[in-house]
């Protein structure tokens, strides 16, 4: 191996480091957070190296297009497009391309020929983590991945490696930047989805196409990993519901401040103990909590996520949820303490799915709900409604009743509209309520359908 780390190492070296065993490193992708990553390396080789026990070297970095300008931290002599043959000369690969293939085979054999894997890639953990798993057990080398879910903020450690020795009962948090960014500003500025989406867009916050963030695909992969590292089982993503932000309207962020409330896509994660036993809920959906809830502060692209535990008690993580940099510093801490394994001998952490607990169907678990309706404003509707909501067992909280303008003159019959929320009742008594509403003739629509949380 070379004992040096070919241009990307800060010059005067130290000699106590001359004399430290080279890590050979391979790159998957070089976009924004890979050059970060890059520019990282190159610029705090030396502290590594001494944090490491061993230097760092890039060997390569595999991308799709040799000719794309990728800045300055990006050597157009690294550059690839043999990720394969890459993979098969590296100690350590770091993945950041996306996607599950070819990351997924990439990975596979970067493992087999006896390379640790740091990685950011959420929707390839979340739909096939177990198959990374079992090639890291079988190969005796570290998959890491704390960037796969909030960013810098530190949370899969904590989860997997500070908390093993607890007993963690729930974690509740916004863990999507780009969603919370929107719906922040819906409700500071009362801008329309539409028009909230395009400036995130603008900002960078969300991407061209955006539906993996606005319909909740990218929490629920997020999801999907923290329960099964929270809960030892194996919590696959068409385990997790789903919901995004994309029906969230200037009047549902409205009728939140009058209750004080506020609008967050919450991924939620939790035991739900029962009489034989225990089974695991994973859900993803806009919620209304209360303005002096600790999330309704989480402004802008920010995360946050509440952990609770039987020991710890309540533990809050805070921070930048994405971004090149705060991305690239999250899989820095991953590169360190692979590196170190290999350096000092041993593995990290492994999975754990002793438990195997098996999650629970979304229509047996119970909510508060908010429901936005618009109906013929007549003597008795309001009853009828309330009646149907109790013939499913659900007790209502509050009621909001608004008449709607008509023009003048108009022979339609006059509308109303309500905002009805509940206590606590089972999801599949709410599906049924609304089934009854739908064919209702004096229900003219249901314009929303939200869950209270936080209280």
């Amino acid at each position: 191996m070379s004992q040096h780390a070919s241009g990307l190492s800060a010059s005067g070296e130290h000699a106590s480091l001359s004399s430290l065993p080279t890590l050979r490193v391979a790159v998957l992708g070089a976009g924004t957070v890979g050059g970060e990553v890059l520019r990282l390396i190159s610029q705090q080789a030396d502290e590594l190296a001494h944090r490491v026990g061993g230097r760092l070297e890039v060997i390569g970095v595999a991308v799709r297009d040799l000719d794309r300008d990728r800045g300055e931290h990006v050597p157009a002599a690294l550059l690839t497009e043999d990720a394969a043959s890459l993979v098969h000369d590296a100690d350590l690969v770091i993945e950041v391309m996306g996607g599950i293939e070819p990351a997924r085979t990439l990975l596979l054999d970067a493992m087999a020929h006896g390379a640790s894997v740091v990685t950011a890639n959420k929707a390839l953990l979340a739909q096939d983590g177990a198959t990374l798993y079992e090639a890291a057990d079988i190969h005796g080398v570290d998959l890491y991945f704390e960037a796969a879910v909030a960013g810098a903020i530190p949370l899969v450690r904590p989860v997997r490696e500070s908390l093993a020795g607890d007993r963690i009962q729930r974690v509740l948090g916004i863990v999507n930047g780009t969603t919370n960014f929107i719906l922040d500003a819906m409700t500071r500025t009362g801008a329309s989805f539409d028009d909230a989406l395009a400036t995130a867009q603008q900002l960078g916050y969300a991407e061209a196409d955006p539906t993996a963030d606005v319909e909740g695909h990218d929490a629920a992969a997020k999801a999907s990993i923290l329960a099964s590292l929270a809960f030892h089982s194996r919590v696959r993503l068409s385990a997790v519901h789903c919901e995004g932000i994309t029906t969230i309207s200037a009047q549902d962020i409205a009728a939140a401040a009058r209750m004080g409330r506020t609008i967050k896509l919450l991924s939620i994660v939790e035991r739900i103990e029962e009489e034989d036993g225990e089974r695991i809920s994973a859900r993803v959906y806009p919620a209304l909590i209360p303005e002096e809830h600790p999330l309704a502060a989480v402004a802008e692209a920010y995360n946050a996520v509440f952990i609770e535990a039987d020991a710890a008690g309540s533990l809050m993580f805070y921070g930048q949820g994405a971004g090149g940099s705060p991305t690239a510093s999250a899989i820095l801490g991953d590169v360190v303490s692979a590196a170190r394994s290999r350096v000092h001998g041993g593995v990290g952490p492994r999975e754990s799915r002793y438990a195997e607990l098996e999650s629970i169907p979304l229509e047996e678990l119970r909510s508060a709900f908010y429901i936005s309706l618009t109906v013929e404003d007549r003597p008795g509707v309001l009853a009828e409604i309330a009646g149907t909501l109790s013939g499913y067992g659900i007790s209502i909280s509050t009621i909001h009743q608004e008449l709607l303008e008509q023009e003048e003159g108009s022979d339609e019959p006059a509308q109303a509209h309500i905002g009805i929320s509940t206590h606590r009742a089972l999801e599949s008594a709410m599906t049924a309520s609304l089934d009854v509403f739908s064919s209702t003739a004096t229900v003219l629509s249901i314009d929303s359908v939200l869950r209270i949380e936080g209280e």
